[in-house]
């Protein structure tokens, strides 16, 4: 029974690894990338692009977005993937990225792409630090490490860009409200 169990729970996560890993798409130039396009009936450009710019600040604050054509947003960020089970998980390296933001008349669409893995070395303080002048793309990760670190990854990268697309459109779907200036209450300190 317990073996029967233990399987059952190694085929769902398998299962949930290879979910997140196919939500990576490669692209014209053979390279991964997480694209949608969402549809948002009675906004306009502008006002998607001021929600979309919103994002990319809040998203990546180290990196100032780029408006290289109009109503399009370019911004570049890294984020952490992890070795190991979850009792013993370390750094395994960065990834960075670039999301790529472009809005039009009632809809708008995303891309993330242009992924780099650098991987991580324990240094002689015992952190985990980059390994300079190593990146590999995402590509060829299965040239470099084994299938399983290479699936581990992907499967992280693919979560990644699922939860930045998430939170891309909950930033879209939000309202502004504007904010009533509420009357100065004054006390007055002369009367008891």
């Amino acid at each position: 029974m317990k073996k029967l169990l233990f399987g059952l729970v190694c085929l769902m996560c398998s299962q949930t690894a290879s979910a997140q890993k196919e939500l990576l798409q490669f692209d014209e130039a053979n390279k991964y990338v997480y694209y949608q396009v969402v549809d948002k009936p009675g906004l306009t450009a502008d006002t998607l692009y001021q929600r979309g710019l919103y994002f990319a600040k809040i998203a990546n604050p180290k990196n100032k977005p780029e408006n290289v054509v109009a109503n399009a947003i370019i911004t570049k960020g890294k984020f952490l993937v992890y070795t190991g089970s979850s009792v013993v998980k370390k750094e395994g390296g960065e990834i960075s990225y670039t999301l790529f933001i472009e809005t039009k008349d009632q809809k708008y669409r995303y891309k993330i792409s242009d992924f780099v893995f650098t991987p991580y070395k324990r240094d002689r303080f015992g952190n985990m630090t980059a390994i300079p002048g190593v990146e590999v793309p995402l590509e060829k990760l299965t040239s470099k490490y084994s299938q399983k670190e290479a699936d581990n990854y992907l499967a992280q990268t693919g979560a990644f860009c699922q939860a930045t697309g998430n939170s891309l459109k909950q930033h879209m779907d939000k309202v502004s409200i504007a904010r009533k200036a509420e009357p100065i209450k004054k006390v007055a300190t002369d009367k008891w």
